[in-house]
């Protein structure tokens, strides 16, 4: 179950499907209901049928019981919320955004723009992000109070060992088809010409509100920061070390009210002007400018790859060389080798990958390298890359020469599912429950139905 938790909480509101308020009706009665409350927080019917419509979106077959299973997981995850709230866990507004901004990035990518995002939802991008808000919120509080109860865990080799062997042979996994892959990914340069513009207007923009303008109305017209531009360029609390350093360095030496001078980040030329700051968080409203990439220089980029690509390919240079030497992407040290953001190896099942990539490396054979194709940095700049595969692994049953870590990953997981349990079992005798009578049938993997009032 513990697994089948983490599947949902990562899928969740990553292709949601507008639900509305759902609220049903026939001959205009109103069935949508409280069907668990877990501590000061309220399950209602319409959040099981939004995650029923999330998780089947995604092809995961709930079997025959899915309300149970999902008013399980739900449990779940609002009694690690309503112990955060009580150990008074907290995230930054700065966290959420950036969360929001990563989803919407993904989603866009796979429904091909953002105007048919928009068509898809029937909102603008600004209001998905305001829908998106408090559930997101919940989601990354919870999964930090998941982290806090399992941070300390560690397994070693022998453990590792003797989870193995103690799966019988239909307990033994097979492992999917997976790619190991390598990137050399390439920013285009930003042009002289193009910097002094932005600066010049971000001076501008300076200007304004020293003679009496709104910072808030400018922001929202003209920053590039689309996710705080809407709230007036307003970030919320953040504490030391979850900005870029340059950024940090002047939100905490101004006094609220004061505008700062053009600061300089990897996100672009920020104004910054602090609102609030207690102790070690701070407030601030920041303006944002990016500078632009002209389609010439897009296309030397491009052409810079492929000049690259046809040197490893004619054996001038081995691309794990071409990578160290070319690359501006943090892989460049490791000769390029990608690394699986989700499970931490360099291995990658196809639903892992982004699919405008998986488009382009699965028509590849082992050692051969793509064209140059567009992707974006993290934190959201055009680049250029080349990518190749380095290895196809076939499906086949886990063993512990050839996947060694997805063994050492499960051992740990099922490490950290028993701690969970003790975790939940504590809590349960000293946290308000209560499960409705349509769901008192179900065989729910933690222990609701004996503590429910």
């Amino acid at each position: 179950m513990y697994h089948f938790i983490r599947i949902i909480a990562a899928t969740a509101l990553v292709l949601a499907l507008k639900t509305g308020s759902w609220v049903y009706a026939q001959d205009k009665v109103v069935i949508d209901h409280i069907v668990a409350v877990v501590g000061n927080n309220a399950i209602l019917k319409s959040e099981l049928i939004e995650q029923k419509i999330n998780v089947e979106a995604q092809g995961i077959n709930l079997g025959s019981d899915p309300y149970c299973i999902l008013l399980d997981d739900l449990m779940y995850q609002k009694l690690l919320y309503n112990q955060a709230m009580i150990d008074s866990v907290e995230v930054s507004d700065s966290e959420i955004e950036m969360e929001i901004e990563r989803r919407l990035r993904f989603f866009i990518q796979q429904i091909g723009s953002r105007e048919r995002l928009e068509e898809y939802y029937g909102q603008t991008v600004d209001e998905l992000r305001e829908e998106f808000w408090d559930p997101i919120r919940e989601q990354i509080i919870s999964q930090r109070m998941e982290g806090r109860i399992t941070r300390n865990l560690t397994i070693t080799p022998s453990e590792v060992m003797a989870f193995f062997n103690s799966l019988s042979d239909d307990e033994i996994p097979i492992v999917e088809s997976e790619l190991s892959l390598a990137k050399i990914m390439i920013e285009p340069p930003v042009a002289a010409e193009e910097v002094d513009a932005v600066v010049e207007r971000l001076e501008g923009y300076r200007q304004r509100i020293m003679e009496g303008e709104s910072f808030r109305t400018l922001a929202i017209m003209y920053s590039d920061d689309a996710g705080s531009a809407r709230r007036g360029g307003e970030l919320g609390f953040v504490r030391r070390g979850e900005l870029h350093p340059e950024f940090e360095a002047v939100a905490f030496s101004l006094e609220p009210g004061e505008v700062s001078d053009i600061v300089e980040t990897r996100s672009g030329y920020h104004i910054i002007k602090p609102i609030e700051r207690r102790g070690e968080e701070v407030n601030v409203r920041h303006l944002l400018l990016r500078p632009r990439i002209s389609p010439q220089v897009e296309e030397q980029t491009k052409n810079k790859l492929d000049s690259i690509r046809t040197a490893i390919m004619s054996e001038e240079i081995s691309f794990r060389e071409a990578a160290r030497e070319f690359s501006d992407h943090r892989t460049a040290r490791s000769g390029g080798i990608m690394v699986n953001p989700y499970t931490g190896t360099t291995r990658f099942k196809t639903d892992e990958l982004d699919p405008n990539l998986f488009f382009v490396v699965d028509r590849l054979e082992v050692g051969e390298i793509s064209r140059p194709m567009q992707t974006m940095t993290e934190d959201g700049d055009p680049a250029f890359q080349i990518v190749t595969v380095r290895e196809r692994i076939e499906p086949h049953p886990a063993n512990l020469q050839q996947d060694y870590d997805f063994i050492k990953q499960m051992a740990l997981e099922k490490k950290k599912e028993e701690k969970v349990r003790r975790w939940v079992q504590s809590r349960l005798k000293s946290t308000y429950i209560s499960v409705h009578e349509d769901y008192r049938d179900c065989h729910f993997d933690f222990n609701w139905l004996y503590h429910s009032q």
